[in-house]
């Protein structure tokens, strides 16, 4: 057998080199080695197709392997692409659809805001309320009954909670959560005995946003009329070298009302007057005659994101307090100091509020105001 080297009828004499370039030994010895494996024929561009599938009507001598198919064979028979191919094929499905959301999501959002979750202080005004005739005195029962209080619930009853609906991006259960947390906190702040004694801060402090621990903390410990760190910006309390509450059921009557702030926020607003029968801190607690009425308004504004919700926690962002009858010479900022059955008037301050008025707009400027007569019980002797 010749190798592909030589001539058809051989290597003529008389020609040099062709026993050390051509030698069959050589030849065969250099590709004994070389095996084509199955993967490489099956590797192969073109394949030849089979006896039986050549005999065919217009059938081609060869197929061309599908770019797809990553060195599979076709399934014999059917040209069926074998399962490496259908593989490539969803790969690149996949990619390209996973290019194409990714550039409509960034079309239809491109540049989402991260919420801002920084929690404000609270900021508080503290007006005390000067009276402009004595201050009434009698059992709690006839001073309730002869003042505007006189219809007012008594205690958390009077915290009436409104329609609850849900908004756009909050349930109306979380609705409910963020009311039930703001009614929670006027009941503790406002009605707790221990808390109106000044004994206590805990029962309000729980309901406080870790974030403004610390400025509460600081109220109470050091109170100042600056408006961020006045202790009754924060809660109602008496001080207790001045007046006791002498009848625990406080009357109370004023509204909540909620709204949407943010996709992540609600806000709840409450606005309440809570009504006070209080007796001076030192006498018979029994005196006849030794109570009289100490209105306080308080106007806040709460805030909660979905971790207070589920913390049962609140932001207060701020408070509006009117409280009276109260010198214009004391401050209001450490604890209430009320005019008691008795005490005449001691000035004559701007122009009269009336904390029964919830639908009129509040005195926002100075430290003082004038307590409206007709805020003040008339008297059960009169």
């Amino acid at each position: 057998m010749a190798v592909p080297a030589d001539p058809p009828d051989g290597t003529p004499e008389g020609i040099g080199g062709g026993d050390e370039e051509f030698r069959r030994e050589d030849y065969e010895y250099e590709y004994r080695s070389v095996v084509f494996d199955e993967d490489f024929v099956r590797a192969a561009r073109l394949q030849e197709f089979s006896a039986e599938e050549r005999v065919g009507e217009h059938a081609r001598a060869v197929r061309s392997r599908s770019l797809w198919s990553g060195g599979g064979t076709a399934r014999p028979g059917n040209g069926t692409p074998s399962r490496s191919a259908r593989q490539g094929l969803l790969l690149v499905l996949l990619i390209a659809l996973a290019f194409s959301s990714a550039v409509y999501l960034g079309l239809r959002n491109p540049a989402a805001p991260v919420p801002d979750t920084r929690t404000e202080p609270l900021t508080s005004t503290v007006v005390p309320l000067a009276p402009t005739v004595p201050v009434p005195g009698g059992q709690p029962a006839d001073l309730y009954a002869n003042s505007p209080a006189a219809d007012f619930r008594v205690g958390a009853a009077g915290i009436a909670m409104p329609a609850v609906r849900r908004t756009r991006h909050f349930t109306d259960g979380q609705v409910v959560t963020a009311l039930s947390i703001a009614k929670d906190y006027l009941v503790q702040s406002s009605l707790d005995p221990d808390v109106l004694a000044g004994t206590a801060t805990r029962p309000v402090r729980v309901l406080v946003d870790p974030d403004q621990l610390d400025q509460f903390d600081r109220s109470m410990a050091s109170p100042s009329g600056d408006g961020r760190h006045a202790a009754t910006g924060w809660l109602v309390r008496f001080d207790p070298g001045t007046a006791v509450v002498a009848d625990s059921r406080v009357r109370v009557s004023g509204n909540l009302a909620f709204d949407e702030v943010s996709p992540d926020e609600l806000e709840v607003t409450t606005d309440h007057t809570f009504v006070y029968a209080v007796r001076p801190a030192t006498g018979a607690p029994s005196a006849a005659d030794g109570a009289s009425l100490f209105t306080v308004r308080r106007e806040l504004r709460l805030r909660f994101d979905r971790e207070d919700l589920a913390s049962r926690r609140a932001e207060l962002l701020s408070a509006h307090v009117m409280a009276g009858p109260q010198s214009c010479s004391t401050e209001p900022a450490e604890g209430f100091r009320p005019l008691l059955a008795g005490a005449g008037p001691t000035t004559v301050g701007p122009a009269a509020s009336d904390p029964y008025a919830s639908g009129h707009p509040r005195r926002s400027t100075g430290l003082c105001g004038v307590l409206a007569p007709a805020a003040t019980p008339v008297s059960p002797a009169g």
